[in-house]
């Protein structure tokens, strides 16, 4: 465990439309190889690089309370809900920042193809003045970069994370490979449409939640994304 001034924080950000076990899979191997004491998923209000979400902020936020409830250490952060708009990134961080002050190591986990299109989030280029961005990404998998976001990326990736979170709070750019599962929410969504089982690929207890509430099955299922 961290000192209490300097305790890793992980940062999870997403839809989570619904939540499922390739997102909890990711989080749970950051958390264990970054050795987070706490992490926390934040699911966004209107996602500024996609649709709608089908499930309302509520059920999300549901979801996820559901999922977190089995897996301590995680934390359920519903800031970006509260705030409402256009959920971005750099207003979540420096809001974080603010309240846990400036020795907190935030780690905001990044999945390799959102890493790729980082030149296209709003105020990129401040992430790491606020935290330190871990990119996930299955074993060998090749990271492709604008020309301007490879040379920022570039005076920033660290070798050895443990030594670049030890270092600095914030400022690095960490690339772990993890198992990552196939697992997408609109493969979900469009199962639970057909009136198929999604079983095995979700927490059992958010499964139970969605066939209660009928979440996917009051519209035909969402097919334009992948979280």
């Amino acid at each position: 465990m961290s000192s209490s001034a300097a305790r890793r924080i992980g940062i999870f950000g997403g839809t989570f439309d619904p939540v499922h076990n390739g997102h909890l899979r990711t989080a749970l191997e950051v958390a264990e190889l970054l050795a987070l004491d706490e992490l926390r998923l934040v699911p966004a209000s209107v996602p500024p690089h996609r649709g709608a979400p089908l499930a309302t902020a509520m059920e999300r936020l549901r979801m996820l309370e559901l999922a977190a409830d089995a897996n301590p250490g995680f934390v359920v952060d519903d800031r970006e809900l509260v705030r409402g708009g256009a959920s971005y990134t750099i207003d979540t961080l420096r809001s974080l920042r603010a309240e846990l002050g400036a020795a907190a190591r935030l780690c905001l986990i990044v999945g390799l193809d959102a890493f790729a299109a980082i030149d296209t989030w709003k105020e990129w280029r401040a992430l790491a003045e606020h935290a330190h961005l871990v990119v996930v990404q299955r074993p060998g998998a090749a990271l492709a970069l604008g020309e301007e976001a490879g040379r920022w990326a570039a005076a920033r990736f660290a070798g050895d994370p443990a030594a670049a979170l030890a270092g600095a709070a914030q400022g690095a750019i960490l690339r772990l490979e993890l198992t990552q599962l196939a697992i997408s929410a609109t493969h979900i969504r469009a199962l639970l449409a057909e009136g198929r089982s999604p079983r095995y690929l979700l927490p059992d207890a958010v499964l139970d939640y969605i066939r209660e509430n009928r979440i996917y099955t009051r519209a035909a299922a969402h097919t334009g994304d992948t979280d």
